[in-house]
């Protein structure tokens, strides 16, 4: 797919596969408290990971206004080979860990335990011409308006394409200086009850 001219929806890339060394992922010792309670398989995975993810909900759109951060929102599946790939690339690593944790609320959603959400999610992709499938990379101003995302994202730049390092770097730039475009430009998304 294309992204179109409009100044928010910037060229995203395309999936491509990107090997890091064995053993470079980092677990948490004991589960994130904020999926604690969750019974999806996929966010029971997620929750070992250094990234303090919350689930879809009330406590992260809460937290995303308490401290005027953007979402990442990471929507996948247990069943999703490049999920489990970004994952283990770009979650499990501390250094992006912590650069998510600082300048982010997270949140992961379960493709299958939330098709509703994942509806919208596709929709609000298809509207605002960002490449289509699993993962579903997004950001969200606390307001609930999608800016920005794609896909899959490398851990390391790749044939031309950034690291997702990098698209980070950019998703908190455009909120930091693009505030009034993001509010009267993004895609409409209902917020976690």
């Amino acid at each position: 797919m294309r992204a179109n001219a409009n100044s928010l929806a910037m060229p995203v890339l395309l999936a491509c596969l990107c090997a890091l060394p064995a053993g470079s992922a980092v677990e948490r010792s004991s589960p994130n408290p904020h999926l604690r309670d969750t019974h999806s398989a996929y966010l029971q995975r997620a929750s070992r990971e250094p990234v303090e993810w919350y689930p879809w909900g009330a406590g992260a759109w809460r937290r995303a206004l308490e401290t005027d951060r953007p979402i990442l929102l990471d929507l996948g599946a247990i069943w999703c080979s490049f999920c489990q790939q970004m994952d283990r690339e770009s979650y499990s690593q501390p250094d992006t860990a912590d650069f998510i944790n600082r300048h982010f609320v997270a949140v992961k959603v379960d493709y299958d335990a939330q098709p509703e959400l994942a509806a919208t999610l596709e929709r609000a992709q298809a509207v605002m011409n960002l490449p289509a499938g699993l993962p579903l990379t997004a950001f969200l101003s606390p307001s609930g308006k999608l800016y920005f995302g794609g896909g899959y994202f490398p851990a390391r730049p790749s044939r031309g394409k950034p690291a997702f390092r990098q698209v980070l770097g950019q998703a908190l730039r455009m909120y930091r200086e693009q505030r009034t475009e993001i509010e009267r430009d993004g895609f409409e998304v209902t917020q976690g009850e």
